[in-house]
């Protein structure tokens, strides 16, 4: 049975809690599925090749149509020229976003989370929170944890916990609402609060 771990405030096991029996039914294809199309709509459509009708020039016919002993040719623009328009090349109107119904994008993150719950990667707390809004006191904790990366997941972060895990290398915080399967597989730990992770893994 895939198991979270309840830590207490000083970060020490005090308990583990079930992840629901349905989890280990899903299929990991629903994982892939969505972090393929997470990476797709991150990508930049930047890449623009000009056709032979947005390169400038190319009024003038370049040569008589007979008579010079060459390949009939109308304008310097066509791409058998060097400096002529690029035929079939890359343009910028593409849309690279691949379609994930909600279903999936549920059953992906309930995969992820069961994963992390198998390989004891899955920390659940009462609270996040830095109230000195210190680093030295934020760090502290990460060591506490010993993991080699952190997701910090709570329903809203305050300004100075915000503060106090800003520059740690291998902190990374996002509220609730920005939880998503991609960011749950790619870190090595998952530290979520415990009213958050109940709703999470509520059974409908």
């Amino acid at each position: 049975m895939s198991k979270a771990i309840i830590l207490n405030k000083d970060l020490n096991k005090s308990g583990e809690v079930e992840l629901p029996e349905s989890y280990k039914t899903i299929n990991s294809h629903n994982l892939y599925l969505y972090v393929k199309s997470f990476l797709a709509s991150l990508r930049t459509n930047n890449a623009l090749a000009k056709t032979r009708g947005k390169v400038s020039g190319g009024g003038k016919k370049p040569w008589s149509q007979k008579g010079g002993g060459r390949a009939r040719a109308g304008s310097i623009t066509s791409p058998v020229f060097v400096g002529g328009g690029v035929a079939h090349g890359p343009s910028n109107n593409r849309n690279y976003n691949l379609k994930i119904n909600k279903k999936q994008k549920k059953l992906a993150l309930q995969y992820a989370l069961q994963e992390k719950a198998n390989n004891s990667s899955l920390f659940v707390v009462d609270k996040i929170q830095i109230e000195s809004g210190k680093t030295k006191d934020a760090y502290a904790m990460f060591k506490t944890l010993n993991q080699r990366n952190i997701l910090l997941v709570s329903k809203i972060f305050d300004e100075k916990t915000f503060l106090a895990f800003r520059n740690i290398k291998d902190c990374y915080l996002i509220d609730g609402v920005e939880l998503n399967a991609y960011l749950v597989a790619t870190f090595k730990s998952i530290v979520i609060e415990k009213s958050l992770f109940e709703s999470i893994t509520k059974e409908d």
